[in-house]
């Protein structure tokens, strides 16, 4: 089969014995190292992006996706709910309140934001019902004042399903002070632990409840709640939607209140791909310091090949290949092995706590007890490529060195 002679050239100088076997070391350990350093970005990347699917199905699985908010108390929640799921991005729409005091309970108090749901309605649009580690959702009952909490703000006041809870809340008045709180007793019907920081700020009470503490009128509510096919879409769909139903109505999303922590995720994974990238660099500059070593090691047979006729172009190609070559091996074999790892982190991290008898990831620390990993396509092409350029960039100038070597300057002590 005919090949060229520069590929013809550069394929039988890799794989070559040399007589320098210090170069053949520095040469596996280039192709070793951009093996590793890409084998690490998929699998950091891939933990990373399954961390942020945790948190973006547990998160956003509790906080509304998109509210209306009517101007006025919503007296027939029922109706705006129809003319919001008329948008193909709505896909159920419930009553909702939201109020923020402070919880007492024996003297310790913490802020807490309560939302005002319909048990019957809320697992149409929150993960909450299959989270419950205490009590019942559909023990929320309306006039009982009934309240579920969550796992860490249970742990910190030592609460039990019956104990009973008291809440603050300011309201406006014609006081010195400008606000008069307000005081309701709670009782705990219930426990979740949904793993995020919502166990701590977080709890939730009968949608009529919250009516009553917000002096509104019996059937009336503060807003309804929508989840929605597409979350990226929730500031177009809610103004779509409050747009919809005309004056009188706000739309607020999850991108005001929880957009900053999903930024500041994304931000992250951005900057620990440009560290990591580091490693491939480092990679690419062991590849430019091997063949510059063999350019300095093959000088006469470079200069063999110009007085039989080779043309710069031919020689600096055939450095290129080799370069070439050892970039694409290191980049398809740590492709290989870090969607490999990706694959199987969490049966490689339950291996290493089994062997070291110690919890890496405890339930009671952090919110996942597993390691989660989400492999995308597009991270892999996207770092194999990286990676491929670099290595091809780095043959470069050893490839321009050995094209200007002078046969006879070469050849004058041989």
């Amino acid at each position: 089969m005919f090949r060229p002679l520069s590929i013809f050239i550069g394929l039988r100088y890799t794989g070559a014995k040399r007589r320098n076997q210090y170069i053949s070391f520095i040469s596996l350990a280039s192709m070793i190292g951009l093996a590793l350093g890409v084998m690490a970005m998929i699998t950091v990347l891939s933990v990373m992006n399954g961390f942020q699917r945790e948190m973006s199905s547990r998160i956003l699985g509790m906080v509304p996706h998109a509210t209306i908010t009517g101007t006025q108390p919503i007296s027939d929640w029922r109706q705006i709910a129809a003319e919001a799921r008329k948008n193909p991005q709505v896909t159920a729409a419930v009553p909702f309140a939201e109020l923020e005091g402070m919880l007492s309970y024996k003297g310790v108090m913490q802020p807490v934001q309560i939302n005002g749901i319909d048990p019957q309605e809320e697992t149409k649009v929150s993960i909450v019902g299959q989270h419950i580690v205490q009590g019942r959702l559909d023990d929320l009952k309306p006039g009982e004042f009934g309240v579920v909490v969550g796992e860490i703000t249970a742990r910190r006041f030592r609460l039990n399903v019956g104990d009973v809870l008291t809440l603050i809340i300011p309201e406006l008045s014609n006081a010195a002070g400008g606000i008069t709180p307000r005081m309701q007793r709670l009782n705990v019907v219930g426990v979740f632990k949904v793993g995020a920081e919502l166990d701590s700020s977080l709890a939730m009470i009968n949608v009529a409840d919250a009516a009553q503490l917000q002096r509104m009128q019996s059937g009336q509510v503060q807003s309804v709640r929508l989840a929605l096919k597409d979350l990226y879409q929730a500031p177009q769909v809610s103004a779509d939607v409050a747009k919809q139903l005309g004056e009188g109505y706000r739309p607020s999303d999850w991108t005001l209140t929880q957009g900053s922590l999903f930024s500041a995720m994304k931000m992250e994974k951005t900057m620990i791909g440009l560290l990591l990238s580091l490693i491939v660099a480092v990679a690419a500059f062991n590849i430019i310091a091997t063949l510059i070593m063999v350019v300095a090691d093959k000088g006469a047979d470079i200069a063999i090949l110009r007085t039989l006729g080779a043309t710069p172009g031919q020689i600096m190609a055939v450095f290129m290949v080799q370069g070439t070559v050892i970039g694409v091996i290191g980049t398809v074999a740590g492709g290989l092995l870090g969607v490999l790892l990706a694959l199987n982190v969490s049966a490689v991290v339950g291996w290493l706590e089994r062997i070291s008898g110690q919890h890496i990831f405890s339930s009671d620390v952090y919110f996942v007890s597993n390691l989660p990993s989400d492999l995308q396509s597009p991270d892999v092409v996207l770092i194999c490529t990286v990676a491929f350029v670099l290595s091809f960039l780095a043959t470069l100038y050893p490839s321009w060195r050995a094209a200007q070597i002078q046969p006879a300057e070469a050849l004058r002590y041989e």
